[in-house]
């Protein structure tokens, strides 16, 4: 066993939390890397459904250490209440099973309203932000602006730090957007209700991550969105604020000597997006309002209909290449299983040619998708468990789309539940 990155290929939402939730019976420790709040991972098991936002995904399973790294975007408020959610179904979450990173930055009161502000001044040129403060803490972030996790063991230094980034920043708020300043009792508030919570689990993580690594532990690096909305590959503007690729799980984890050897890119069986920017392959009407009933395509922080549209093989291709991924977990294979042909976008079309290639994020809004259809199977295949048991049309149909994008498909999920999966290994 080597270590593993679990990341998505295409717009996010790709099904990412299931294969976590899947593989880390094979692993000790599982990393959450970058990201925040702002998107979740829908995981099904024996304790019940869960839409994990900060946790990681392995935190369902019996002697895995699951960690927050110094690259993620920690909410103390939404963790602890994805914590008390998450127990109250009868996980165990102790400072046993979960460790964050006494270097990872903290999400300040504040970010979730200059998300909300910024995206009420862009009106209809907005980003699609969920608002959950992570484009401002990131941005805060690289401008040395926001506390670490560990800073709340020094309490001192830590209200005079806060009260240094408390006069810069109510700047911002009150010159910019007009919008009410925040005070120190507001902050002090947020450190009693919330920041105390969370400090038993505060530690040295990269200390922890190299005694294991020493000791010869494997870990899974969990990766949130997808290659697309990556900061520097994806479809800028209209990405998130941090890098997606497993490429920066080691310094996101904490472990920067980390080496990894299997990156299981996740894709799903059709194509979903949430939020705004080019999105070529995208049905509209009827159709697409069928797909997304069949797939049950709402966010799972916000709850919004998510963009469908059939799989992209240009996005796809792409996306497994700047991922570098090894093989290719396809998910939600069974919710095709109602279409009588179904459609694949196999190109665009692009200044009156056709092409394989991704283009440039500024050129993506002239694209047009080229659509080939294949005959779909019609009949339930969420039971099935050997790939030589799959309808044949499900079988061209898969192996058309590891084809096509290059990169061997060895995990097909035909269901949300942790055991409706097929593995061709």
């Amino acid at each position: 066993m080597a270590n593993c990155a679990i990341v998505g290929v295409n717009w996010g939402d790709e099904g990412k939390g299931r294969m976590v939730d899947l593989l880390t019976g094979n692993y000790d420790i599982v990393v959450r890397y970058q990201g925040g709040g702002n998107a979740g991972h829908t995981v099904i098991n024996e304790y019940g459904k869960f839409a994990l936002h900060l946790l990681p995904s392995g935190i369902f399973r019996k002697g895995v250490v699951n960690i927050l790294g110094n690259g993620v975007a920690l909410d103390p408020e939404n963790l602890w209440t994805e914590i008390e959610d998450v127990t109250s179904k009868g996980v165990a979450i102790s400072p046993q099973n979960l460790k964050i990173s006494d270097r990872a930055s903290l999400l300040l009161p504040w970010h979730r309203e200059l998300d909300a502000l910024e995206e009420a001044r862009l009106a209809d040129k907005q980003y699609g932000s969920t608002k959950q403060g992570i484009a401002p803490f990131y941005s805060d972030k690289y401008q040395k602006k926001t506390v670490l996790a560990g800073e709340l063991f020094y309490p001192e230094e830590l209200r005079s730090h806060l009260a240094d980034i408390l006069e810069w920043k109510n700047l911002t708020l009150t010159r910019v957007y007009g919008a009410d300043p925040f005070t120190m009792e507001m902050l002090d508030e947020w450190l009693a209700n919330c920041c105390e919570k969370i400090k038993p689990f505060i530690c040295d993580t990269g200390e922890f991550m190299k005694a294991a690594q020493r000791e010869g532990k494997n870990i899974l690096f969990e990766a949130q969105l997808g290659s697309l909305r990556d900061l520097d590959y994806g479809i800028y503007p209209y990405t998130t604020s941090s890098n997606t690729m497993a490429a920066y799980a080691p310094i996101g984890s904490g472990l920067p000597s980390a080496k990894i050897r299997d990156i299981v890119g996740v894709v799903k069986a059709y194509s979903t997006c949430v939020g705004e920017g080019p999105f070529v392959c995208e049905m509209f009407g009827a159709e697409a309002e069928e797909l997304r009933k069949a797939g049950v395509e709402y966010g799972a922080p916000t709850g919004r209909p998510r963009r469908v549209g059939p799989i992209d093989i240009v996005a796809t291709r792409y996306g497994a290449e700047v991922q570098a991924a090894t093989e290719i977990a396809l998910t939600k294979l069974d919710v095709l299983s109602y279409m009588d042909k179904i459609p694949v976008c196999t190109h665009y079309l692009l200044n009156g040619e056709k092409t394989d290639r991704f283009p440039f994020p500024t050129a993506l809004s002239a694209a047009k998708p080229v659509i080939e259809y294949f005959d779909g199977w019609k009949c339930d295949i969420s039971g099935v468990r050997r790939w030589e048991d799959l309808p044949e049309a499900a079988r061209k149909y898969v192996s058309f789309i590891e084809e096509a994008i290059g990169c061997p498909i060895t995990y097909i999920s035909v269901g949300p539940e942790r055991d409706s999966i097929i593995i061709r290994k």
